[in-house]
């Protein structure tokens, strides 16, 4: 099994996920249920955080499929450049969706517009996901396609999106020791965030209330949001050295981890007392989550400084 199996088992959770997300939003706008939205706008998040393995594991698949003379390369890049825009709206609509619950949890409401908003996207990801998901399937099989799209896309492979990317990702002396910093400074914002919360979940800082590190946590997102563009940008520009590494694979599976304690965080209740003056004592499940997330954490690190040293892509 290679991450090629990975992504035919998981290829179909930004669609179908997605229009799992649309309907219980819809629903919720219908019956004007709130906790419907609630629901809808967790389910977007989750949705958003399994995007990335798929993304990654499909430029896996690609490699797998570059020596096969029977697969056209132009279609498999056709296919890549659709699922690129479709990751970043998809990725986008999941970071409203968890603004809205943040200030769901803060002020006990969304803020005004985020809601709709995060609609809006989710169905134009819906729409893009679809699209890269039929060019996907036709590269391996010609009967779906449709009758003016029987031939194999023509032209320079230059002019697709990723080769782009790549081009400025190799070839620019600025852009990619530019993206280096923002990445690193983007790491150290979610850790130590994510670092102040669930030390606060185990019992430190005991003075200091949970809601008052609670509000930080919009700063370890937007340092989470840096990370993923530039690692993104990263991966899409070197996706060779990448696909292959076996760290970066890791480091993908915990920064999902990390995603989930993103959610975790914004959505649990136990952290907020119902009386003024109430002391909050975290649940053993919760000190499990803050374990799991610090250890995530540390094992991103070490995943991504080990990059150079462990395996042969580098």
């Amino acid at each position: 099994m290679n991450l090629a199996h990975l992504h035919l088992l998981m290829n179909h959770v930004p669609t179908v996920g997605s229009v799992a997300a649309l309907g219980v939003l819809l629903l919720a706008y219908v019956r004007r249920n709130e906790h419907l939205k609630h629901v809808g706008l967790e389910l977007l998040f989750v949705i958003a955080v399994l995007t990335l393995p798929v993304y990654v594991s499909g430029v896996a698949a690609q490699f797998q499929l570059q020596e096969v003379p029977e697969v056209s390369r132009d279609a498999v890049m056709v296919h890549q450049d659709a699922a690129l825009i479709g990751f970043a709206v998809i990725e986008f609509a999941g970071f409203v969706a968890w603004l809205a619950l943040w200030q769901w949890r803060r002020h006990g409401r969304a803020g005004q517009g985020l809601v709709p908003v995060a609609t809006v996207l989710l169905l134009l990801a819906l729409v893009l996901m679809g699209r890269a998901a039929t060019l996907g399937g036709e590269i391996r099989h010609p009967e779906i396609r449709a009758a003016d799209a029987a031939g194999e896309p023509a032209g320079d492979p230059k002019r697709f999106m990723t080769s782009a990317i790549g081009q400025v990702a190799v070839y620019s002396t600025w852009v990619w020791p530019a993206a280096e910093a923002i990445h690193f400074l983007g790491l150290a914002l979610s850790f130590g965030v994510l670092l102040a919360v669930n030390l606060r979940i185990l019992g430190v800082m005991k003075r200091v209330s949970f809601g008052d590190v609670h509000r930080l946590l919009p700063w370890g997102m937007l340092g989470l949001g840096a990370n993923l563009i530039t690692g993104m940008f990263f991966f899409v520009g070197q996706p060779g050295q990448y696909a292959t590494s076996d760290p970066f694979l890791w480091k993908v599976v915990f920064l999902v981890i990390a995603g989930a304690n993103f959610l975790y965080l914004t959505v649990f209740g136990k952290a907020w007392p119902h009386r003024e003056g109430a002391v909050f004592d975290a649940g053993v499940a919760d000190k499990a989550m803050a374990v799991l997330s610090l250890s995530a954490w540390l094992a991103v690190l070490y995943a991504g400084r080990m990059l150079p040293f462990l395996g042969k892509s580098f």
